[in-house]
């Protein structure tokens, strides 16, 4: 998939593209199909040949099933349409007959959409990793590097280098947590049928046996089975809430590489800049600028699927399912996107030690203004703080704070490499 105004879109190819999310409903279709015929609900003629529905369809026909979406308002009934008559010229009239019996339209979407998700959350949890391990080392080089704080964008009192990135490291640590805690819950399943009863599919198998083909669908998709969530948007919106603090978390690396590298601050800079179209040797801060673009465009689409949520009625909603499907291709494209970018600063992010300390010293008379006014505070004190006083007297515990972080960032990639020893690496879900 490619977008010219959307840099950096190539970086979330197999996300949600068009092919992906094909590739999705023809998994859910063939795998409830075979699930039909592992509970005798569908007759043993019924199961798919080797290649499964892929090899009846495929990208090819992104174009038709597009333009047919028009006319059923989702691009379900139209690729079943096509997968039936394909089916029948395949000589598998059997299949074609079951094919999608017991299943609407909305199971499939969904379905499809809750797989793309959980690829692209995968995707991103690779690159935080890898982003952990690069802040840990910016932290602790930098622990006791002085720099001048500031707040509300003037100065305040000293700070060093490895504080303000041990607040990088802790928000990609966090956006992780909840990553983490996401997949640990498993991602669920939607069958319900045409009315969230799942009706069809109990007058041909029984309750029994109908509970057991969502079973098996689930269990076939690595997913949770559970019950229908049509009108019920909240196991959506679970999944993809955490995308969005995960790109707060790069929104405030990115807006602070670009504070800080302005040429008349020079404390950060990024490894390699872009270049300009009419100013030769212009090094524009890029993969922060796409960062930051990335961290202010998410909170509008995480907000669509939340207002979608809200406007949920009866047993399928009439615009507000629909108002999803963009806003979740985007939200979760653009984290993908955004977590290259993150990956790319941070590897080649620049620290000058020499201009941060240089700063810090400059500012001295401001920085340890409030270390005086505590001073005065405490009455006589054994040395006097004077207005040159150095700035990295000043501290607190900013070396505590730092060290607790960097403990933090240990375990995670301790466990992050544990986790990684005893399981195969992850297959990319193709949907």
């Amino acid at each position: 998939m490619t977008d010219l105004l959307v840099p950096g879109d190539h970086r979330a190819d197999g996300v949600l593209d068009d092919a992906a999310v094909l590739a999705a409903m023809l998994r859910v279709e063939e795998t409830w199909l075979a699930a039909l015929v592992v509970h005798d609900v569908a007759p043993p003629a019924a199961a798919l040949p080797a290649g499964g529905l892929g090899r009846l369809v495929g990208d090819g026909d992104l174009a038709v099933l597009a333009r047919e979406a028009d006319d059923s308002g989702n691009p379900v009934v139209a690729l079943v349409a096509l997968l039936r008559a394909r089916l029948e010229d395949a000589g598998e009239p059997d299949a074609a007959r079951w094919l999608h019996r017991g299943l609407t339209s909305q199971d499939v979407v969904d379905t499809a959409l809750v797989l793309g998700a959980r690829e692209g959350v995968r995707r991103v949890r690779l690159d935080l990793a890898t982003q952990v391990a690069r802040l840990a080392q910016v932290v602790a080089a930098h622990r006791d590097t002085l720099a001048a704080g500031r707040t509300l964008t003037q100065h305040a009192v000293p700070t060093t280098v490895g504080l303000r990135g041990a607040g990088w490291l802790t928000g990609v640590l966090d956006a992780d947590g909840d990553l983490a805690a996401l997949e640990a819950a498993i991602w669920p399943v939607q069958v319900g049928g045409a009315g969230g009863t799942l009706a069809a599919l109990v007058a041909q198998a029984g309750p029994e046996r109908a509970r057991a083909v969502v079973a098996t669908l689930a269990e076939q998709l690595g997913l949770r089975p559970v019950a229908p969530w049509h009108g019920r948007r909240r196991p959506l919106t679970r999944g993809v809430d955490p995308m969005t603090t995960t790109t707060d978390a790069w929104g405030h690396l990115a807006a602070d590489v670009l504070a800080l590298g302005r040429p008349e601050v020079g404390e950060l800079a990024e490894g390699a800049g872009g270049g300009s179209s009419t100013m030769p040797g212009k090094a524009n801060p890029v993969r922060s600028v796409l960062l930051h673009r990335a961290a202010l465009a998410a909170p509008a689409h995480l907000a669509t699927l939340h207002l979608a949520a809200a406007g949920q009625v009866e047993e399928r909603a009439d615009g507000a399912w629909h108002a999803e499907w963009p806003a979740l291709r985007a939200l979760v494209r653009g984290a993908v996107t955004a977590g290259g970018h993150a990956t790319d600063l941070l590897a080649g992010l620049v620290v000058h030690a020499d201009v941060a300390t240089a700063r810090a010293h400059e500012a001295a008379e401001v920085l340890t203004a409030e270390q005086r006014s505590m001073a005065a505070l405490a009455g006589p004190a054994p040395r006097a703080v004077t207005a040159d006083a150095d700035p990295a007297s000043y501290l607190g515990l900013a070396g505590d704070l730092v060290d607790a972080v960097l403990v933090r960032a240990a375990t995670h990639q301790a466990a992050h490499q544990a986790a990684h020893q005893t399981r195969p690496s992850p297959t990319p879900e193709v949907p």
